[in-house]
């Protein structure tokens, strides 16, 4: 995917990969099955993420994944999300080479951070989210690769 993005005067052209949708869903035991007879893919297997107190499960596309999550207290962010707009789409991650390096450009460009730094989501990756203010109301999530 080509991103071409306007930081005051500067034009950057840079291209991303959109790395997966991140969907809040109540039950990963319900919700599973329905999104495999979608797309016709068997999810990978359970993750637990404890800093955001969330199991994760992986349904993998050819061109990016599907990124069920599902609340493991009331009090995490994908619990709150469910209990105040329900299940859906709870962000878009975006595939960058260096997410420390990229936050460092978008907060240099007026871009609200809510990750000053990457921290470690699903799949050992390096990951650090915008803030929805800065982006149309969406909430944007960068993900790197551990290599």
């Amino acid at each position: 995917m080509e991103i071409i993005a306007i930081f005051g005067n500067k034009l950057k052209y840079q291209i991303m990969k959109l790395e997966h949708l991140g969907i809040a869903v109540k039950s990963l035991e319900n919700s599973v099955p329905v999104f495999e007879k979608i797309f016709g893919v068997k999810a990978g297997e359970q993750e637990y993420v404890a800093e955001q107190k969330v199991n994760v499960r992986k349904i993998k596309l050819e061109n990016f994944d599907i990124e069920l999550l599902e609340a493991t207290s009331p009090e995490s962010p994908i619990g709150k999300f469910v209990e105040k707009r329900g299940e859906g789409i709870h962000h878009c991650s975006f595939q960058v080479p260096d997410v420390a390096a990229k936050l460092d450009e978008l907060k240099s460009n007026g871009i609200q951070l809510i990750d000053q730094q990457p921290r470690i989501g699903a799949e050992g990756m390096l990951i650090a989210f915008l803030h929805p203010k800065s982006t149309n109301g969406i909430l944007m999530e960068l993900a790197q690769h551990n290599k």
